[in-house]
């Protein structure tokens, strides 16, 4: 059998080769994914009946570029919403499509169907092969080791025709490539499947902590897709350590854990542990008294090496928290992939989240970079936020430090598609660029796995505003909203200026609405799972975005040029906007 080591080398390898001649693996695997899906309905229309085979690389990626369109996800919902109504003829693949997955956003107002195939997972599992490899460079780990991983699984749904969807994660979780993951890097997830798939946050993360403290000393480092799932769970142990210790010394299971399955998977890995449960009281009482729960992961997990996650992006908020309870362990950041696509490895593990960079990994997708420029005042609190584009560049025209967005073709049926995030090239891996993820670009909303728009906020309250004016005789004057990370759990705040009056009922009604309102799957599932806590509506004082729009004016030149930010992290106007509140609603959406 092949060992660990050699298998690194192996993968490591491979990914040199391909980077060196990076801007040949594009042109290839552009002509691979034209000629798979060769014929297929979406292609014709642009292409038509073009001998795909017949020309060289630069010609067939010249006429791609200048036939097919640049699209978002709209342009090509009609088609997906066809394959997910039934429809078996090739109209994105050649490849059957059998299931979707849920991309984070919306269109129109719907959730996001993305094609998944097996090309899905098997990038995935050479992905995680790859960081591995890059990661054991500077963090090696003891082979049949375990990895107290914070993962979950949300249950999957049919679509009309039939099609089974559900996130990337989900399927990626209820693969052969998951434990073929494990079985390869040889490091195994302390917590069965029935835990990992249990559905409801609190009980699986309350049972991934007992199964990682049950088999402490075995495990090697500790991991979750998003920095804010890992500062949740510790948040958790905070307040339940205690239960946690009692089910330890006695091999039993909190009442608290109710999913039938859940329990009966948990009860036959534990057994009782008089002497462990002793060792972590006596810890956590010291972390609690003394230490404020500093250091909590070494201090428990005595041999891991590192912390790893997403921890760019929006993630970067949790870092202070992440960091205090990591104490003096490495901070590991994951690499760069959507639904869409990977992306980007990290080349350079030894180097602290807010340094990262990810090299592209230019065989798994084409990819075209949008050079983007930023408008004038851009950073203000006035500003709109967007920018100035070019044309689409290809991977061999990239430039070091300038902006793009990223534009992908993929295996699964995606062509020219607008990823919307914003990368910087920082550097280059051999030939192949390194990118530093800036932003989602138009996302305003997010705390964990949820991504909403301006577009998908104003629609949410919109409906609100409506439901206001019919049952009282007030309406919404002005509107902003805040992500608060901050609590425990993070919540979406939105803040109201309203005229007239309204009964309290109406306006509790109202902030049902809104929370209701968002059907982002990400948002849906958190909420669901409470690892985002229920929206909160604020209503205040008449006047007050006007107060707001007054500060701002020395910024921005002139009264008539400001523009009230549809979300905000401006901790001006947040002082404005809490200090003027007059009135507070929570959320029954999801009791």
């Amino acid at each position: 059998m092949e060992t660990t080591e050699a298998g690194h080398a192996d993968v490591i390898g491979w990914f040199e080769h391909v980077s060196e001649k990076a801007c040949k693996a594009q042109r290839e695997t552009l002509r691979r994914i034209l000629e798979l899906n060769s014929g297929v309905e979406y292609l014709r229309k642009w292409l038509g009946t073009v001998d795909v085979e017949e020309m060289d690389d630069d010609t067939l990626e010249t006429l791609f570029t200048s036939l097919v369109p640049i699209v978002s996800h709209a342009d090509l919902d009609p088609y997906i919403q066809r394959i997910a109504d039934g429809e078996t003829s090739p109209l994105l693949t050649q490849e059957p499509i059998t299931v979707l997955s849920l991309s984070s956003g919306t269109t129109e107002g719907r959730q996001k169907y993305v094609p998944f195939t097996r090309h899905s997972t098997q990038t995935t599992l050479q992905i995680f092969r790859l960081s591995a490899a890059y990661r054991s460079r500077f963090y090696p780990i003891e082979e049949g080791g375990r990895i107290l991983e914070f993962i979950y699984a949300g249950k999957g749904f049919k679509t009309p025709g039939g099609l089974t969807v559900g996130t990337a994660t989900t399927h990626y979780y209820s693969s052969k490539e998951f434990k073929t993951k494990q079985e390869t890097t040889k490091s195994f997830t302390c917590s069965p499947q029935e835990v990992i798939s249990g559905g409801d946050f609190w009980q699986c993360t309350y049972c991934h902590l007992l199964l990682g403290l049950h088999f402490s000393r075995q495990v090697e480092f500790v991991a979750s897709a998003f920095s804010y799932t890992i500062v949740q769970a510790f948040s958790l142990f905070e307040e339940n350590w205690r239960d946690i210790c009692a089910d330890i010394k006695e091999g039993n299971l909190s009442s608290r854990i109710t999913l039938p399955k859940m329990r009966k998977a948990v009860l036959a890995l534990i057994r009782p542990n008089p002497s462990l449960a002793s060792r972590i009281e006596e810890v956590c009482t010291e972390l609690e008294s003394n230490l404020g729960w500093f250091g909590l992961i070494p201090k428990l997990w005595p041999n891991a090496k590192y912390v790893s996650s997403i921890m760019t992006g929006s993630m970067l908020p949790y870092l202070t928290k992440l960091r205090h309870y990591a104490g003096g362990l490495p901070l590991v950041s994951a690499d760069y992939g959507s639904t869409e696509s990977w992306i980007g490895v990290n080349v350079d593990p030894q180097l602290p989240p807010e340094d990262v960079s990810f090299a592209v990994i230019p065989t798994f997708s084409y990819f075209e970079f949008i050079p983007l420029y930023r408008q004038q005042n851009q950073q203000d609190m006035c500003s709109d936020g967007d920018f100035v584009e070019e044309k689409p560049v290809p991977l061999s025209q990239v430039k070091l430090g300038q902006e793009y967005e990223l534009v992908l073709t993929t295996f699964t049926g995606l062509y020219r598609y607008r990823l919307g995030d914003v990368v910087e090239v920082t550097g280059f891996h051999k030939g192949t660029p390194k990118l530093s993820f800036i932003y989602r670009r138009k996302l305003i909303l997010t705390i964990n796995i949820d991504k909403n728009t301006e577009k998908d906020l104003q629609r949410v309250v919109d409906k609100a505003s409506q439901l206001l004016s019919r049952t009282t005789q007030a309406e919404v004057v002005d509107f902003t909203s805040h992500a608060d990370v901050t609590a425990r759990p993070g919540r979406y705040i939105i803040y109201w200026e309203i005229r007239g009056e309204a009964k309290d009922e109406a306006l509790e009604d109202c902030c049902r609405e809104m929370d209701a309102g968002f059907v982002d799957h990400g948002y849906v599932v958190s909420r669901r799972m409470k690892s985002i806590g229920p929206l909160e509506l604020r209503v205040v004082k008449r006047g007050t975005f006007g107060k707001a729009a007054e500060r701002c004016v020395g910024k921005c030149g002139g009264l008539n040029q400001f523009k009230t930010p549809r979300c905000t992290t401006n901790s001006v106007m947040l002082d404005i906007l809490d200090g003027s509140t007059v009135k507070r609603f929570h959320s029954s959406a999801y009791d």
